[in-house]
């Protein structure tokens, strides 16, 4: 199944700087208030951008509806509709989902069914202010831009074996 319907939304403060910084995060849903989608299964994707201060929706991503059979083709239009996000949230998610979205450096996360995606970007934003813990740490790292010069420091010390 292919993505049927996208709403990218220009403004709502965010700032090309603010962008660049901001984690992208999404959640399967069917009413963009709640977590109430299975991940291979999900009708639609809410995507939010989020720091420690700000929460903006950016995007909504629609599917028609697709049954949880096993078919594996289906999931390639919703991990593309993912691009750029650190993590998506959803009820459930299958072994074969979450090796593909860990391949794409996005981290499934399982929540209650019915959880409010205002509650989980409140606890996200927390977690970022408190420290975040180890797959929020370690997505985070992976959005800096690499330092092609982190190892001269090393070569000016030399090497002895």
């Amino acid at each position: 199944m292919t993505l049927q319907r996208r709403l990218q939304l220009v403004g709502c403060n965010t700032e090309e700087q603010w962008m660049t910084t901001a984690l992208k995060v999404a959640f399967a849903t069917s009413d963009m208030k709640h977590v109430d989608q299975h991940f291979g299964a999900a009708q639609s994707f809410a995507i939010y951008a989020v720091d420690r201060d700000k929460v903006c929706f950016v995007e909504a991503s629609e599917f028609g509806a697709l049954a949880m059979d096993g078919n594996e083709d289906k999931l390639a239009a919703k991990i593309a509709a993912l691009d750029g996000c650190i993590a998506v949230y959803s009820q459930a998610v299958g072994a074969s989902a979450i090796q593909q979205l860990k391949a794409q450096g996005i981290q499934p996360v399982k929540v209650s069914p019915g959880s409010e995606i205002r509650e989980l970007l409140e606890n996200l934003q927390e977690e970022l202010r408190q420290g975040p813990g180890s797959w929020l740490a370690k997505a985070i790292a992976s959005t800096m831009p690499v330092d092609p010069a982190r190892f001269d420091k090393m070569e000016e010390e030399g090497w002895e074996e």
